[in-house]
């Protein structure tokens, strides 16, 4: 997936003789070769698609591809829609249907026949629109002029979600040993996630892991503190937990790289063999782009991974998250996010220092070394995938992070203050309500719009709590949401 790619296909006929398909192709050429410049993604411009074979052609070759990670469409002139379905119905990729024109204005004094023959987007969309409605077919409407920033940044968020669907499906989570024992939210049907998913999730023995961490070397361990004193301000004098932190990483990325794995979880009640709970070694595992779950988490691990792949540069500000405790004061109400140790420094306001504390929970024999800041503020959003037995949903809550409003210095993790929306009580029932993890993934970087499309491309159920929600409201929203899913 390094060269990852969208295909521009348009549609055309042949009614209008071969001039007018020259000018279509030199213009979609010339679309294609602008949008790339502002888009994060190259847009290929594949064909100007006249007939059913050349669109099952080329739906073919994009299912195939390695490289295409979604088609978006554009229909410059009247393209007859039935010659679409064959295509559309064995499309795999992410589809977007830009609905847009070459020309931005009228021209008062130039248009005639001619004109109206060559630009008929107007019409010509609507048409395309209409099968893929028909087919009830998931995808992304984008209107208005293919030169406005408005449509760039649009179509931007719909490729980084497409990019999202790609890792998904290529998704293999290493879970080192099993859940915390007789969490509920933490299981999951393995199975269905695969096949709706494409993750494949799977357990190593912390034995396999605790043999890979006896074969690191002093030399490699070097060469990690290194990059974390250049990366972290150490403060503490345990310099020992920190080499150790050191080697659980590198035999982690290891064990992970060699596999093919992009995510891991770990749980607190199994690290037999193990001196400390792995904390820095997680969280400067996240800062790479890798997924973490704790308690054995694997459906948060492997949605960190894919909001960070989703997110700025491929890896954006994205953290495994837990709702831990409230501020309940009237008029300046707050969740308080973190966790024992494990929240990835892609989130901190200011530069994070490493510490060492006792963690008094677990089978930790020593202090662990773990990451300790403050997250940033901003508008941002917690996701949350949960198994509802024989179906998947995703809920998504929109918040606005603030600098914690206290400096609480005895606490000893990484820490992030937001405010829930709509408020916090009616934003715990409304996810309460749902059924909402005490694990999430907290993202500065992806937009509940771009979950919303990743959902629709993922074929799975998508809950939003925003500022406008109320637990009536979503009450409602859910009932009708499951009435509809199970008549499906």
């Amino acid at each position: 997936m390094s060269n990852r790619e969208f295909w521009f296909v348009v549609g055309s006929q042949f009614l209008y003789g071969p001039e007018v398909l020259e000018t279509v192709e030199q213009r979609a050429r010339e679309m294609a070769d602008k949008l790339s410049q502002v888009l994060p993604y190259p847009l290929v411009y594949k064909v100007t698609a006249k007939t059913n074979k050349e669109i099952s052609d080329v739906v073919k070759e994009a299912n195939y591809s390695d490289e295409c990670c979604g088609i978006i469409t554009w229909c410059h002139t009247f393209s007859p829609s039935k010659m679409w379905i064959n295509g559309l119905v064995n499309l795999q990729k992410p589809y977007c249907h830009l609905a847009t024109q070459y020309n931005k204005e009228i021209p008062n004094e130039d248009i005639d026949m001619d004109f109206m023959n060559l630009n008929q987007a107007a019409h010509g969309d609507r048409e395309h629109g209409f099968i893929a409605a028909r087919l009830r077919m998931p995808r992304k409407v984008i209107a208005g002029y293919w030169e406005d920033e408005k449509v760039h940044k649009r179509l931007s968020d719909w490729m980084k979600a497409a990019v999202g669907v790609a890792v998904s499906k290529q998704m293999k989570v290493m879970r080192f040993g099993d859940n915390m024992r007789e969490v509920a939210v933490t299981e999951g049907d393995k199975v269905e996630v695969q096949i709706k998913l494409g993750w494949q999730v799977n357990t190593w023995a912390v034995g396999d892991l605790v043999k890979e961490m006896n074969a690191v070397t002093e030399e490699e361990i070097d060469a990690l503190m290194k990059v974390y004193e250049s990366e972290y301000d150490i403060a503490t004098d345990n310099i020992a937990a920190i080499r150790y932190q050191a080697k659980e990483e590198i035999a982690m990325k290891k064990m992970m790289d060699r596999e093919g794995c992009k995510a891991f979880s770990n749980t607190f009640q199994d690290l037999y063999g193990m001196e400390q709970l792995p904390g820095l070694a997680s969280q400067h595992l996240m800062a790479q782009g890798y997924g973490y779950g704790g308690e054995g988490d694997w459906k948060v691990s492997a949605m960190t991974a894919i909001l960070k792949a989703m997110g700025e540069n491929g890896n954006g500000a994205s953290a495994f998250m837990e709702d831990y405790t409230y501020h309940l004061v009237e008029g300046s109400e707050y969740s308080l996010g973190a966790h024992m140790l494990e929240v990835c420094p892609s989130v901190a306001a200011d530069k994070p220092r490493i510490e060492t504390h006792h963690l008094g929970i677990g089978m930790n024999e020593k202090d662990p070394a773990r990451v300790v800041f403050e997250g940033k503020s901003g508008p941002g959003i917690v996701v949350s995938l949960i198994d509802m037995g024989g179906r998947l949903r995703l809920i998504v809550q929109d918040i606005e992070a603030v600098k914690p409003i206290m400096p609480m210095p005895n606490l000893p993790v990484a820490r992030v203050m937001w405010r829930a929306m709509p408020d916090l009580t009616d934003g715990v029932e409304c996810w309460i309500t749902a059924g909402g993890a005490h694990h999430t993934v907290l993202s500065y970087d992806v937009t509940a719009e771009q979950m919303r499309d990743w959902a629709r491309m993922m074929d799975i159920e998508f809950v939003h709590i925003t500022k406008d929600t109320t637990p009536e409201k979503l009450e409602d929203e859910l009932f009708l949401k499951d009435l509809a899913l199970k008549l499906k």
